[in-house]
């Protein structure tokens, strides 16, 4: 058992995704950055799609109830154990009574902590992602306590090299509706700086518009890494917990590992589009 001391800003368990249930409207959810997430599971022998703790921005203190050996990966957010500063992208003993916190990000919007035989939660159509209206809870409060898969692995053959790092580049696709933008919107598009603004797990807006006045489509639909322009000229990167159709023209497409890494960047970093083939 793990007991959630401080929440922090927005920690939620997650798993790879809820899937088949786009038809009755239910995103796919899931780790908002894959990579980092099934490297967390690799680590401690976990398979890949283990569900695990997302953390946003700022997170939580947890106490340890049981000896347990956990991994966290993506952006450094300056994890202490007992006020001790811990190694990210290995495994990591700890004993019964042992505190975690993991305090601001340093780097990157999220980081992951999974714990050696996953979270011991109820599936929900074929799932444990936390999603409102669909979970129970859709964040960690403070009281909460999170039960642990028993596992009593204690080697781990996986050897992590990766090293943690953004890219200001997003590489997308043609979306269906590409084709309604006029030639000064696409030197636009492809040649200038965007902004990132609001933000959340449905999408990610950016502050410059592009071309106002494209009418609306009939709703369509829409997936992770959608790039829609609004009739205000509004440009949204639709992300894990996204609807699954909308009116907005579909411009662009956001491949896997870009998809990944927009979820690592915050408020006010600037990013450019490159189209790939």
């Amino acid at each position: 058992m793990i007991k959630v001391i401080d929440p922090g800003l927005y920690s939620s368990i997650q798993d790879n995704g809820r899937f088949g249930y786009r038809n009755i409207g239910v995103p796919y959810s899931g780790f908002m950055d894959n990579e980092s997430a099934g490297l967390a599971n690799k680590i401690i022998g976990n398979k890949e799609s283990q569900s695990l703790i997302e953390i946003t921005l700022m997170g939580p203190t947890l106490l340890f109830n049981n000896d347990y050996t956990l991994s966290i990966t993506g952006g450094d957010f300056n994890s202490l154990i007992n006020n001790d500063k811990i190694e990210m992208y290995k495994p990591i003993h700890v004993k019964l009574g042992d505190t975690l916190k993991i305090n601001h990000t340093k780097s990157g919007a999220r980081c992951y902590l999974a714990i050696s035989g996953g979270i011991d939660i109820k599936s929900i159509l074929g799932s444990k992602s936390s999603f409102k209206g669909i979970t129970s809870s859709y964040f960690l409060k403070k009281g909460d306590e999170i039960k642990i898969i028993n596992n009593n692995k204690s080697n781990f053959s996986f050897d992590c090299k990766s090293v943690f790092k953004t890219d200001s580049v997003l590489h997308v696709s043609k979306g269906p509706e590409f084709c309604m933008l006029k030639k000064d919107s696409l030197d636009i598009l492809f040649n200038k700086k965007f902004t990132i603004g609001v933000n959340n797990r449905m999408g990610y807006n950016f502050n410059e518009k592009l071309q106002v006045g494209l009418k609306s489509i009939i709703s369509s639909p829409v997936l992770p890494g959608t790039i829609q322009l609004t009739p205000s000229g509004n440009i949204i990167a639709l992300h894990r917990d996204c609807q699954t159709s909308g009116g907005y023209n579909r411009i662009l497409q956001l491949n896997e590992k870009s998809l990944n890494n927009l979820s690592q960047l915050k408020n006010g970093d600037k990013i450019k589009f490159k189209l790939i083939n």
